[in-house]
């Protein structure tokens, strides 16, 4: 009885920025407990070659490509599935982008695009999803959040601002929307070894110094992340709304 809780068959997730990295391992992670998956991206052929790869591995795959940065076609992609195709269940908002670089020579431009991509977004796919799902009267949205949501580093304020603002907007979205069966969480990667972060896990030194930063002593393997997103995406999380979940070896907890 109580793994029923968390298998996912017979719904359908929309994972965006799905291509490859903590996204890729994400969907991978929802079809094996169950869930048809929707990779989404901007890029078509590396959204393809992602999805056969999944393929392969037994998914139900679905692909639905479009700006996650661009209002008008996020609404037009997220209503022209639920139409055409049916209803998008789970929406994991994973869409992001980092930029390192001093605060007082901080471009401007990359400012901006960051606000973009990782704090728009996540209110774009999250409004389109949740109309759909506040008619049906449930609806599960996870918005991707990170240890910085809660810590800061030299070179990357605006990036930890933004993702301050992510586990905000999870708020504001349980605020409003529990009222109608929607379950709005974030969940918060510490240091995992993906395309983001490929500039740091090459550098032996900031590797040295995460090693003794985080109580687990190491960086985290992105499967690791796979049990919280299910969790936060299944009927084991029916009365949890508007927390962030930190899956970061300790680093959070501990100066």
């Amino acid at each position: 009885m109580s793994m029923q809780l968390f298998d996912l068959t017979g719904n359908r997730a929309l994972i965006s920025g799905s291509s490859q990295g903590i996204g890729l391992a994400l969907a991978r992670g929802l079809a094996s407990a169950g869930a048809s998956v929707i990779l989404n991206g901007r890029d078509t052929g590396k959204l393809e070659a992602a999805a056969a790869t999944l393929r392969s591995e037994g998914a139900n795959v679905e692909m639905l490509a479009f700006d996650a940065t661009d209002h008008d076609e996020v609404r037009k992609a997220i209503d022209g599935f639920e139409t055409a195709t049916g209803p998008i269940d789970i929406l994991i908002n994973n869409a992001g982008m980092q930029h390192r670089a001093p605060l007082e020579d901080f471009p401007a431009d990359a400012f901006e695009r960051l606000l973009q991509t990782n704090v728009a977004s996540v209110f774009h796919v999250g409004q389109a999803c949740a109309r759909h799902m506040i008619e049906r009267g449930r609806g599960k949205i996870v918005n991707i959040a990170s240890v910085q949501t809660a810590l800061a580093r030299p070179g990357i304020a605006p990036y930890t601002a933004t993702k301050g603002a992510v586990s905000n907007l999870t708020k504001g979205m349980a605020t409003d929307w529990a009222r109608y069966g929607l379950q709005c969480n974030a969940l918060a990667p510490g240091y995992f070894d993906t395309p983001l972060n490929a500039a740091l896990v090459a550098d032996p030194e900031f590797t040295t110094w995460l090693e003794k930063r985080t109580p687990a002593g190491r960086w985290g393997n992105v499967d690791e992340l796979v049990g919280t997103c299910i969790f936060l995406s299944s009927n084991a999380s029916s009365f949890v709304n508007g927390t962030t979940v930190f899956v970061d070896g300790g680093i959070t907890a501990s100066l």
